[in-house]
This record gives structure tokens, sequence and C-alpha cells, in this order.
């Protein structure tokens, strides 16, 4: 019989000397021995004879097996900044786990995704697929990037469509020569200038842009004062924004498919840009127009009657804004020539309440939104007049129309703008003075936005609008809290800055007590143990009332902003 084996304890002394050989697990193959596969899962039906030893057992035949996720070969990290073209031809097929990624990947911001391509080469491979997809990308270019760094980006969206530029460094030939080269199939282009930043782009440069680029659609652009002359030939462009414009010597658009046109000028008294001539245009070179918006001091009488001969038969949207020679014989053509027109822009006109009831005549069944601000000449029975006639109406600005001429010059408009700027910009030489304080009643169905900014002279405001869900009194200094009433059960936001504290009181008090109202239309009754009364709608029941429901019902629905 064989003597049964003695387990040796371990003594304090073995175990020093056995301290140095204890190391961490070492871990083997992730395949089997046997047959070569995965061992997670698997059973292995392959036996061998327990005769032969194992280093005699003939190798499994190698497999090449595949890996959801890859980290094999080694990761260049150069190829990041600047992609090869055999990364750009490499296969987009992805693993689920890939597509996760994809999808998260796709919710960074440009520089962000930069940073991710580096952590290993499946974010690399995965990072490159988002810049490939992606359709539509905004970018801010810092002051002291150059065109390299917008070129290297650009490179990696072969697939853009979309691109929008906040430039902070100045902006010029070179970066719209970068944009046209990088993005073949550019549809839509916007770029916004910051306030050091300077466009040095001239006329000659962004019509062969727009000459070249056959898909361009839309394009949007700040700071163009250094234009001088501009030419633009085109039959895709189909939106065109172009702002700070001065003294155009010459302006030509021959876009036959161009819907809509905004040109804002500088404010400068020097613009010699002649408006007539370019709107004289307008009829021959874009029939399709459908908006209109023009920013100039220079408007005048004359420009809208060139406007009207021009018989653009598909206008729906006019704005001229800061044209102080515009009169009410102004709104007459315009009316006469345009009368679906369903917005109306004339802001810082010398309009009277006369102006208005032509547009009440004309425009009462297509007029939804009409704009009137800093137009001294109209009141407030101007104002309720064209509430009454006008039941389509979805928004009425009135900004700095109802003033007090007394504290007008120290009046601040929704821009920062001071009163002083505000009267050389308009030039009102026909301004009549109103009585001091005025009252605005309006009764109206449909309107849901009313704008009274600055509107000092008001002193008394009855609002019945079940719709209305935005309204400014933004610098209503005399309007009396005790001659404020606001039926208005939709009302969201309500914008009361520089207001005096017992008007925010007055408009806090009635948003909140109207809410306050509703409540005490809730049944009441007690708990199971009734220690406690609550109140609780009539339409829940014990069965179907939920906390979150309750608590999301219970939260106001009008925010007051005072800052």
């Amino acid at each position: 019989m064989l003597p049964q084996q003695q387990h040796h304890p371990i003594t304090p002394t073995n175990a020093a000397i056995l301290a140095p050989l204890k190391r961490g697990k070492k871990r083997g193959s992730y395949n089997c021995g046997r047959c070569g596969l995965p061992k997670k899962g698997h059973s292995c039906h392959i036996t061998t004879d327990p005769t032969v030893p194992p280093s005699l057992t003939p190798p499994p035949p190698r497999q090449q097996l595949r890996r959801s996720l890859s980290f094999d070969d080694d990761v260049d990290f150069a190829h990041v900044a600047a992609p090869s073209d055999e990364d750009e031809d490499m296969d987009d097929a992805s693993s689920p786990s890939s597509a996760c990624l994809a999808e998260v990947l796709r919710r960074l911001p440009p520089s962000a995704l930069l940073s991710a391509a580096q952590v290993s080469r499946e974010w690399r491979d995965c990072a490159k697929r988002v810049w490939r997809a992606a359709e539509e990308l905004r970018l801010r270019v810092p002051s002291m990037s150059k065109v390299g760094f917008v070129g290297s980006v650009l490179r990696r969206c072969t697939g853009l469509v979309r691109l929008s530029l906040r430039m902070e460094s100045d902006l010029d030939a070179t970066m719209l020569a970068c944009v046209a080269f990088s993005c073949p199939n550019l549809e839509a282009l916007e770029i916004s200038t910051g306030d050091s930043a300077i466009n040095r782009i001239t006329g000659d440069e962004l019509g062969r842009f727009v000459a070249e680029k056959r898909c361009l659609s839309s394009l949007k652009i700040e700071g163009c004062t250094s234009l001088g002359f501009l030419s633009l030939c085109s039959t895709s462009l189909s939106t065109l924004w172009l702002s700070d414009l001065h003294s155009m010597s010459k302006m030509a658009f021959n876009c036959p498919n161009l819907k809509e046109l905004s040109l804002d000028f500088s404010r400068q008294e020097n613009d010699s840009t002649d408006l007539i001539t370019m709107v004289d245009s307008f009829g021959r070179s874009c029939p399709r127009l459908r908006n209109i918006h023009i920013a100039s001091i220079q408007l005048s009488h004359a420009v809208v009657l060139s406007l009207t001969s021009a018989n653009l038969r598909g206008l729906r949207m006019l704005s001229l804004v800061l044209g102080s020679e515009i009169t009410d014989a102004s709104v007459a053509a315009i009316t006469s020539s345009y009368a679906n027109l369903e917005l109306l822009d004339l802001s810082g006109s010398s309009i009277s309440d006369s102006g208005i009831g032509m547009i009440c005549n004309v425009l009462p069944r297509t007029l939804s939104r009409l704009l009137l601000a800093l137009c001294p000449n109209v009141t407030s029975s101007g104002i309720q007049f064209a509430a009454a006639q006008l039941p389509l109406l979805q928004l009425i600005d009135c900004g700095m129309t109802i003033c007090d001429p007394s504290v007008q010059n120290a009046t601040i408009d929704e821009n920062g703008n001071s009163g002083h700027e505000l009267n050389n910009q308009q030039k009102v030489t026909n301004t009549k003075l109103h009585p001091m304080y005025q009252k605005l009643i309006i009764k109206h169905a449909r309107l849901k936005k009313l704008s009274l900014w600055g509107c000092s002279g008001l002193d008394a405001l009855y609002l019945n609008c079940p719709e209305l869900n935005d309204l400014n009194l933004n610098s209503c200094t005399n309007l009396h809290p005790e001659r404020l009433l606001l039926q208005c059960p939709s009302l969201q936001s309500v914008h009361a800055s520089e207001c005096p504290d017992k008007l925010v009181g007055a408009i806090q008090s009635q948003v909140f007590n109207d809410f306050a109202a509703e409540e005490d239309h809730f049944l009441r009754k007690r708990l199971a143990d009734a220690s406690k009364r609550v109140q609780v709608p009539h339409f829940v029941t014990p069965q179907s009332s939920d906390d979150e429901k309750g608590r999301r019902a219970w939260q106001p629905r009008c925010a007051v902003h005072i800052d």
C-alpha cells in the first residue's frame, strides 16, 4: 500500500522564499489548441490519442479569423492630418459596434472629431467614414489659422454640400479658392465674419466663384465692403444674401432661378450705390423673385417706383428698411402692383395711418406679417385698424413707433443703438408729434407675436389674443400697471427688460394668476388616511395618475424675461 502523500505546510520561512516566485497569472492563447477555433463558447470534438505525447500531435491548420475590432497592425498617426489615397479607398463595411461608434462620433464638433481619430486605428477609420458621409459642416476659423487648416478639414468631407464658416481671421480670394477646390459639389455656402475680421473679396473674385460652382444654390456672405463691382451669372443660384455693401458702382444679376435676394447696405452717408438702376433690372434678369429685402438709407420713392415697374408677379415678401423717403405714395405704388404680399416690412419709413389703410384695403386676404418699426408717423389708431382689418396677421412689429418725444433720444433699441443714432438713420423731416401717451387695444384670433419694444408713449395696453405666445414690451417705460390687461392664455414668453418694477410685477401677476385660475377648477379630495387635502384635475382618475405627468402639468407655461 502506497503511503499517503503528505502536504507540507508553508512556514513563514518557506513563504518568504516562495514570495519572489509568485507572479501574476499569464494568459494563454484565446484559441483552442486542438482545432484552432476561439475558446469562448467552444466545445471541441477532436479527441487525441492519450498514448501520443502532446508534442507529437500534428498542429491544426492555420485559419484567418475575423474580429469585430482589430488592433493588430501598427497605427501611423501621421496619416490622420493628411489622409492618403489608399485610406480614402478603404472598404466602408463595418460591424455593429463600429456603426454605434460612428453614430457617436457624428455628433462631435470638428475639433473633437480630429482628436478622436488619434485614439486607435478603429476610431481613425470610423472618423474617416464620418467625414466622408458628412453633408453639412459648420466650422469656426480662429484668428491665427491659415488656409491650410480649412483645406485639411474640407478635404476629408468629399460629400459636403452645405458649408458654414465663422471667420475670425481675414477673408480673401485664397480662402474662396480653397472652398471651391475642396468642395466640388457644394450647394450652400454661408460665411459670417467676426468683429476683427475683414472681408477682402472683390466683385470679380466673387463673380468667378459663383460662375464656377454649377451646383451652388444658396450663397450668404457678410462684410462685403470691398466688392465695388458685382456681376453674378448663375442658373442654379436661388438664394443670395450680401451684407455691409457700400458704394457699389454697378450691380448686375443674371440669375433666372433666383427666388430670394437680401442686400444690406452700410449706414454711411456717402454711399453712392445706384439703387434705381439695380432694382429696375430685377424684372429682366431675375423674373422668379419671391422674397426681396433691401436695407439702405438711400431708399426713396423713386426706388419703389422702379421696383413696381419690374413687374415681379411672384413677389410674396417685400422688405424695404430704413428708407426715410418712403411715404404713403410709395405704399400706394406697392399695393397697386403687388396684391399678393404675405410679408411687408417698411420699418424706418415715413408712412402714416393713411398708408396702413391702403395696406388693409388691398391685402386683407394674404398679409400675415406686418413690420412697421421706427415709423414715427404711425399712431396706435393705425395699429388697431390693421389688427382689425387683417384677419390673417400672425406677427406685428411696431417697435419705437409709439414714442414719447421727451424720452425718445434716450431710448435704446433692440440692437443697442441709441435714439440719436436712430434719428440720424431715419432723417425724418415730416414727423408729427402725437399725444404724449396713447392706448392700444388689440383683439385678434390668429396673432402669435406682438413686438412693442421702445414704445415709451404707450400708457395703456389691452390684449385679447388667444393664440399670442410671444410679447415684447422692452423699454415700455410709461405703461401703467393699472392699465394693463393680458387675456392671452397661450402666452409663453414676455420680454420686459428696462421696464419699471411695478409693471414687471403686474405682468407676472396677470400671467401667473391666469394659471392659478385654471388650478381653481380642479377638484379637491383627501388622501386615503384623510391627512391632507390635495387638488386633482377632474379628468384624472386614481388609476391613470402619474407623478411625472402631474409635475409637468403644474409648471408655469409663461416666462417673463427682465434681463
